[in-house]
């Protein structure tokens, strides 16, 4: 070691980095903290420097490596264990972030940082109530109200709305500009005045806010500028939100046309049939489809019944799949994972699924994996659980495409911040599940979002019945659960079924024409 490295140099430097990392500069954080790893390889906090900057990158991958070797260096550093669990719980290696997290749980910490991390390693896991223990750890020994934005998201999961709307106030009482509040306060119910929408256009003219804030801001006034009406002003400000998000994100339109390509080819009628025997338990229920099109409403009616409840959004079967074909890809589906995927044994598939789930799964009989994305995979679904049942839930084609477009999602659906992009997507989409309901038949049940809405009886029983489960009324009441819910409709899934968003598109025909003329070529309106 050079003798001019010293001690004293490796504090500058990564005070340096910490510094860079605040400011998103991570090319200069990483800099930094490779600088002091060669010349003083076992220093831990630049290894938890590499973390951090791993996963504000999202680079999973290099926050595992990185987190590791924090606790491997130091075993009782809880920051660390928090980390790494979070890492874990990102990547879908939930019982790896199980065990991360009771270390970090098992040491003495007082940090309301920390505190804040296992609450979201807990929600990620999709325990809201254990998350909310966490969060509200880190707010009593905190003397910002920042950390009630955490609050505020497991309160709303649990349906505790005016509970959230306390926590949000909070922090914009504490930090005005908070963009992310203002998004989830405009969620929390219908405006009815203009006071809130004044202020977010204040803070949007103030071009004060990071750009990665802007979307939070536009896609709030769209909400709210929706809610009363103003249909014209409200497109204005979802498209100005998706335009932002789009800087943020890149969408691959032509890996995903081969991709939906290679599915259609690989998983046929001959692949089917020689597949092999699967797992034959009988407890999951798959729900799959499009985001914002019902998938929730359908879960809540069939939660209700006594004998099933809710795992939530489950990423295991996906990465079930990569862990037997020894894939590492980030993304649920590629040409290559589809080519390794059908030589499965169905059954291991299964196994592995269930072994993976076991922890997140509830105690009753039959549970329900409604991860909508999982339609990629409904081939491998049947044939890995012959006895299991999958819904798939449509909807309209235009309401199915303004619906996402108009919601802010965190790191999923980037096709759905473009018009045209969406359009194409949902032709693909609905042209696949074509296809496997040809594969299939009876074995795949669909539902339709505007049938259920306008006969909600008749639907709900028909739902109950392919389940092979005894009717209760208890199906029809649905909103009244108390259960949490993690999704992008959380905080609207407490009221009843109603019609109101059922042709909602067409006070946007004029601005929504792209897609619909996509959607009319490809027969689909």
């Amino acid at each position: 070691m050079p003798k001019q490295f010293t001690q004293n140099d490796a504090k500058s430097y990564l005070k340096r980095g910490f510094s860079a990392l605040n400011r998103k500069d991570f090319k200069e954080a990483a800099a930094c903290s490779q600088l002091v790893l060669k010349y003083l390889p076992k220093t831990v906090e630049a290894h938890f420097l590499i973390g951090l900057i791993g996963i504000e990158s999202r680079d999973w991958g290099t926050a595992t490596r990185a987190f590791k070797n924090v606790v491997a260096l130091d075993k009782a550093h809880v920051a660390g264990w928090a980390q790494l669990a979070r890492a874990f719980v990102t990547a879908g290696q939930y019982s790896n972030a199980e065990t991360a997290i009771s270390k970090a749980e098992a040491l003495e910490c007082n940090d309301p940082l920390v505190f804040d991390v296992i609450g979201t390693v807990h929600s990620l896991l999709g325990d809201q109530s254990v998350a909310l223990q966490w969060y509200d750890r880190a707010a009593a020994v905190s003397n910002s109200a920042v950390f009630e934005l955490s609050r505020a998201k497991a309160l709303i999961f649990l349906g505790r709305t005016e509970e959230a709307g306390a926590a949000l106030n909070a922090v914009l009482a504490e930090k005005p500009a908070t963009a992310q509040a203002h998004w989830m306060k405009s969620r929390l119910g219908k405006a009815v005045s203009k006071d809130h929408i004044e202020i977010l256009e204040e803070l949007v003219a103030a071009e004060t806010c990071a750009p990665v804030d802007q979307p939070f801001l536009h896609y709030a006034l769209g909400k709210e500028y929706e809610d009363l009406g103003e249909w014209d002003a409200a497109f204005a400000a979802y498209d100005q939100g998706a335009k932002a998000r789009q800087t943020e994100v890149q969408f691959d339109e032509a890996a995903e046309e081969k991709m939906f390509e290679a599915l259609e080819q690989t998983f046929n009628q001959e692949w089917f049939e020689a597949a092999g025997q699967g797992n034959p338990d009988v407890s999951p229920i798959f729900i799959v489809g499009q985001p914002r099109t019902g998938t929730t409403l359908i879960e809540r009616i069939i939660t209700a019944h006594s004998d099933v409840s809710s795992a939530g959004e489950l990423q295991q079967f996906a990465m079930s799949i990569k862990r037997l074909s020894g894939i590492t890809s980030p993304k649920p589906m590629t040409a290559e994972i589809i080519g390794k995927a059908a030589s499965l044994d169905p059954a291991d598939l299964g196994s592995l699924y269930l072994q993976t789930t076991r922890a997140l799964r509830p105690a009753t009989p039959r549970f329900v994996d409604k991860m909508p994305v999982n339609y990629l995979y409904v081939p491998l679904i049947a044939a890995a659980f012959p006895n299991a049942k999958i819904v798939h839930v449509t909807r309209d084609p235009m309401d199915s495409c303004f619906s996402s477009f108009k919601q802010l999602f965190a790191d999923a659906y980037f096709h759905s911040y473009d018009l045209e992009e969406m359009a194409r997507h949902h032709v693909r989409y609905r042209k696949l599940m074509t296809v496997w309901k040809d594969l299939l038949g009876p074995k795949m049940f669909e539902i339709n979002y505007e049938n259920i809405v306008q006969e909600m009886e008749i639907n709900a029983r028909n739902i109950i019945d392919y389940l092979d489960l005894r009717w209760q009324d208890a199906c029809l009441d649905f909103h009244k659960q108390t259960a949490s819910v993690t999704t992008a409709s959380a905080a609207q899934v407490r009221e009843k079924a109603h019609t109101r968003s059922v042709g909602l598109w067409r006070r946007y025909d004029s601005q929504l024409e792209p897609a619909r003329k996509i959607l009319a070529r490809e027969g689909f309106m």
